[in-house]
């Protein structure tokens, strides 16, 4: 089986630190794409038998094309799978796979970062002391900003996969107690919260979960009223699971005490962007940067050779076909 592979946006993923010879090793060929804009897809991928994408959109149309050319297997570059149709896949003979739990470790880090930076008020206290606060204050300490703990608080989680139970081990060992939600769409299991209990609950709600017709706009002004003016969000799944103009109000109308944030709907969000505006309290935006590790990145393309070379002996590994 001859099988020539193209990458199509190689540069999120590789910032020149990676091992590539065993996924290049195991194609006859591979070109790499930096970047690819999307009317140049059905150039590039042309003839090509396996697609390398992280986030360049393949519709249904261009499936079809390839297809056609000798595509057979689309290796999605993350976990998530809402970039590609998986269904127009499918009815054109095409496999698609992708990666999981490459990037549990970093991800659950920045969680937490984000929470006890929160609870801290970290951000609020380095700023004060860049401004000359703690020097002026006559004390040995500064404590303008009132810090919370985590132990004895409840983490509400929406999402139960890898990264999920990774999040809710963490929180179990620093004395919290941990509620699974029902997701909308998804079974219901034994153990599950119903969602509307875990809003009214949780002292940080952590979003774990795909992002679906279902899941869109899932935290939006009802859920955001729901829950307690106390608590605290984090999404570091997808920004389309928050309605983010409601979430901006809700904070600057102070319903929620704060957010943390490691995506956004738009990426790279534009300047106009709901959630950048310079007039909104406790919130803490990063630039999608929590599974960006370089251990977890060559997790990541580990994981796409072991596809590929399943692909080749005809075994079906982490296919969502």
């Amino acid at each position: 089986m001859t099988l020539r592979g193209v990458m199509l946006d190689r540069l999120p993923l590789d910032r020149g630190d990676l091992d590539f010879g065993a996924l290049a090793q195991g194609l006859d060929g591979l070109d790499y794409h930096d970047a690819t804009p999307r009317e140049a897809v059905p150039q590039r991928i042309a003839g090509a038998g396996v697609v390398f994408t992280n986030k360049v959109v393949l519709d249904r149309d261009t499936i079809g094309a390839a297809a056609g050319q000798g595509l057979r297997l689309i290796c999605l570059m993350a976990t998530g799978t809402d970039n590609v149709d998986v269904a127009a896949a499918r009815e054109a003979g095409v496999a698609v796979t992708h990666c999981r739990g490459y990037a549990t470790p970093a991800v659950t880090q920045h969680v937490f970062a984000l929470i006890t930076a929160l609870a801290t008020r970290l951000p609020d206290y380095a700023a004060a002391v860049r401004r000359g606060d703690w020097g002026a204050a006559g004390t040995f300490c500064l404590l303008d900003y009132p810090i919370r703990e985590l132990a004895g608080g409840t983490l509400g989680i929406v999402g139960h996969g890898d990264l999920g139970r990774s999040v809710a081990g963490v929180a179990e060992a620093l004395g919290m107690t941990v509620l699974v939600s029902q997701r909308p769409g998804g079974d219901d299991r034994p153990g599950r919260v119903p969602f509307d209990e875990v809003l009214a609950r949780a002292d940080v709600l952590s979003l774990h979960c795909p992002l679906t017709p279902e899941t869109r706009g899932l935290i939006g002004a009802g859920a955001l009223a729901a829950m307690k003016e106390t608590a605290f969000l984090v999404n570091t799944a997808r920004g389309a699971l928050v309605d983010e103009g409601a979430l901006a109000e809700a904070l600057r109308r102070g319903a929620i005490a704060g957010a943390g944030l490691d995506v956004l709907s738009a990426e790279p969000p534009p300047a106009d962007h709901p959630l950048l505006a310079g007039d909104i309290p406790n919130l803490i935006v990063t630039p999608h940067s929590a599974w960006g590790t370089r251990a977890a990145r060559q997790r990541l393309v580990d994981q796409l050779a072991e596809n590929v070379a399943a692909f080749r002996a005809g075994e079906s590994l982490r296919r969502v076909d």
